[in-house]
């Protein structure tokens, strides 16, 4: 109806214009002179402008989504990577490597990703004390849940495999009765759960910090003053 509305305004608007300088000449060139620039007018709106409208929506998107996983490294993540990576026998002749400095370029950056993929995320579970572990992660289930809720969250799918993993870890964990007296089997199988967060993490906690980097020095600032894998890190500026 709306349409059709405007087309009936444009026919009485021109037949106004016929009454009054009886000109169907002038008008038959502009109203062809319009028609045929209507396909360069769906280019530029529909090509061209929809472009420029998807890039900044996905800026926004992508900056929507940071925020989020920033949330979750300091509510979680950055204390959950501190006690796993603790546990990891390996991990101390490698260390230097998570060391990220305010100079790193994009290569220095991409070294360490292909490191991380190809890296053996060795976990040592009698390491990790259980009780307060567990605890720790029953007690943030109902923040990561909500993180759920949220659909942008669909829009960066290693950081939702990042959470289930976490979610079945967390569950596995607070099963269990007793998890001070626990055969090496099932601190075997623990191992298994938490080596696939380990991992995933990891890899997660390394493209955060290149967004800071680029984006927000301050927040970059801080992380590297609690690089969870820098042994000497320390809050406080020197």
């Amino acid at each position: 109806m709306f349409g059709f509305g405007l087309v009936l305004v444009s026919a009485i608007l021109h037949l106004i214009h016929y009454l009054i300088f009886h000109d169907m000449h002038h008008i038959s060139i502009y109203l062809v002179g319009r028609i045929a620039f209507v396909p360069m007018e769906v280019l530029i709106a529909s090509l061209i402008i929809h472009h420029f409208l998807e890039r900044i929506e996905k800026k926004h998107q992508v900056e929507k989504l940071n925020m989020i996983i920033g949330s979750f490294f300091s509510e979680v993540g950055t204390n959950l990577l501190t006690v796993i990576s603790d546990a990891d026998p390996d991990l101390g002749r490698v260390r230097e490597k998570f060391v990220i400095k305010d100079v790193w370029s994009e290569s220095e950056f991409s070294n360490l990703e292909s490191f991380l993929k190809n890296y053996d995320y060795n976990v040592d579970a009698s390491k990790i004390d259980l009780v307060p572990f567990s605890s720790s992660l029953v007690s943030k289930r109902a923040y990561m849940a909500s993180l759920l809720q949220n659909p942008i969250m669909f829009e960066h799918d290693p950081f939702t495999e990042l959470l289930r993993a976490v979610f079945h870890m967390t569950e596995e964990l607070d099963y269990r009765e007793d998890l001070s007296a626990l055969p090496d089997s099932d601190k075997m199988h623990l191992s298994g759960d938490i080596k696939r967060v380990y991992s995933l993490l990891a890899r997660e906690w390394l493209v955060y910090m290149q967004y800071q980097k680029a984006n927000y020095p301050f927040l970059f600032s801080l992380a590297m003053r609690t690089n969870p894998f820098d042994k000497n890190a320390s809050v406080i500026v020197q």
